[in-house]
This record gives C-alpha cells, structure tokens and sequence, in this order.
C-alpha cells in the first residue's frame, strides 16, 4: 500500500477551495504586503499583465509558469500544473492535472 503525499498547494485547496493561477499570484503578493507594480516588477511583467494573471482574464503558457515559479522558489511542477488547469478550465474542461517526469 502506497500513501501519497499531498502537495503544498493540495493543502491550499483542501481549505480555500479551488484555485487558479492568478489566486495563487494574488495570494503570495498580498502575503508579502507589496503592490502590484512592486510585484510586477520582480516578476518582470507589466502592471497590465499581472492585473490580468490575477483577475483571470489571462493564463500564463507553462513556460511562462515556469519562470514564475522559479522567481519565486516555488514548485515548477505545480506551477505547470496550475497554468494547465486553468488552460483547460478557460476552454470549458474540467480537469484536474497531475504532471509525472517522463524518464
């Protein structure tokens, strides 16, 4: 028998409730009490385009997650995960997106 360990962003879930992309840029901006120009900035984005990350009105590409998640020493795997869900959400499916490393 096999247990498997929920993720960080699983134990988000399992108490807020779903999450998208942007809740989670959001979340982590808020946490860290800066604006968003402040946290554009360290992202390298526009204020525009965070402001549109954050309210949903756009989903960044995995490599863009990536990068995001590097930046901010989180999770790539996850962050891909996130930005596929939402991809997928945005066009009417609803899935969850578990990502395995191909050998």
């Amino acid at each position: 028998m096999t247990t498997k360990k929920k993720s960080y962003f699983e134990e988000l879930e399992k108490n807020f409730g779903r999450l998208s992309f942007g809740d989670l840029l959001k979340a982590l901006r808020e946490v860290e009490g800066i604006t968003q120009a402040e946290f554009a900035k360290k992202l390298g984005f526009s204020v525009q385009n965070l402001c549109d990350i954050e309210k949903g009105r756009r989903v960044p590409s995995p490599v863009r997650a990536a990068s995001i998640a590097k930046k901010l020493k989180l999770p790539v795997k996850a962050m891909i995960e996130f930005s596929l869900r939402d991809t997928l959400e945005s066009e009417g499916f609803k899935y969850n997106v578990s990502l395995e490393e191909s050998a």
